[in-house]
């Protein structure tokens, strides 16, 4: 099993800590250090079960995030689907950081509203 290096930990709770699903930063976080991945790669690499996995890669496909292609070996039985980021991680941050200030704004104009009926 491979485990984190306390960078990619620190870096995985902060995204956690701005409001990412804990799975959705895992796998975040190992597809950024990473060419490309399978689903079982995925799992071992971040510590996560297939179902979790399998959880975050919705997500992130929903975001646009990642991309995926099937590797067609030679091996008898279904193709594996391998991972990648469709964007670079400075991309992927910089969403994050848009929609986390435009949210701001948003929850502060609601307390400027609420403020409006005690003045």
């Amino acid at each position: 099993m491979l485990y984190f290096t306390e960078k990619e930990e620190e870096f995985t709770n902060l995204l956690i800590t701005v409001g990412l699903p804990r799975i959705v930063a895992k796998v975040l976080v190992f597809l950024a250090n990473t060419r490309e991945a399978s689903s079982r790669d995925i799992e071992r690499g971040a510590d996560l079960r297939q179902p979790e996995v399998s959880l975050a890669m919705h997500y992130l496909q929903a975001q646009g995030w990642i991309e995926s292609r099937q590797d067609k070996t030679e091996a008898i039985g279904r193709p594996q689907n391998l991972f990648a980021l469709s964007r670079s991680i400075s991309e992927i941050i910089g969403h994050i950081q848009k929609e986390k200030e435009s949210e701001i704004r948003r929850k502060m104009a609601l307390a400027q509203k609420i403020r409006s009926y005690v003045a």
